[in-house]
């Protein structure tokens, strides 16, 4: 099974979880696994019930200094979190376009956007390595813990390069190790979803 196909597989059970559930751990909400990432409670009230899954690393809306009227693009999107948030800060005139791998949380997340008549934000499918947008296209490219599950991360970071307005810009939580993994975790198909 390919790192793609592992990941669609484990992340599109995740999202047929019910709203409200920790996918995580059983002792600890969505909310404040967020919170204990760097999430501030007013960020997290910007977005719409069920948009947060508790999934993140990290909080890429910390550096990334989104301004109204921009267009942000979320890689790996998942429920939505990060672009509802977007949707919130770029208001009206902006926009924040999400790309997920994963049908089941696409299915999510715009559920989720239609049923609060959010109309700034979209879901498209596609693969990181291959992003569904034209050039020159976001002046901000946010990513929380996603692009660690790619294979190839030198595509992704072409593609960002290519999917941002020159002068763009990106920021982006994931998870770095700074030693060797055994060969056996290298193997262990789990270990590429988180």
């Amino acid at each position: 099974m390919s790192v793609h196909d592992n990941v669609r597989k484990e992340y599109g059970k995740i999202a047929l979880e019910l709203y409200g559930e920790s996918v995580l751990t059983e002792t600890i909400s969505p909310e404040n696994m967020s919170e204990n990432v760097g999430y501030t409670f007013e960020e997290l009230a910007m977005a719409p019930e069920g948009a947060n899954m508790g999934l993140g690393c990290g909080n890429p809306h910390r550096k990334a200094q989104i301004q109204p009227g921009e267009i942000v693009l979320d890689l790996g999107s998942g429920a939505g979190l990060d672009c509802f948030i977007a949707g919130k800060i770029v208001g009206r005139r902006g926009h924040a376009i999400g790309v997920d791998m994963t049908p089941e949380m696409l299915s999510r997340a715009r559920t989720i956007a239609k049923e609060n008549k959010i109309r700034n934000v979209e879901f498209r499918l596609g693969e990181i390595e291959n992003l569904p947008v034209a050039d020159n296209t976001a002046d901000v490219c946010i990513s929380n813990c996603v692009i660690n599950m790619s294979d190839n991360k030198l595509r992704v970071y072409k593609e960002i390069f290519r999917a941002l307005k020159p002068g763009g810009r990106i920021s982006i939580c994931d998870i770095v190790i700074m030693k060797e993994l055994t060969k056996e975790m290298q193997e262990d198909e789990a270990m590429h979803s988180c």
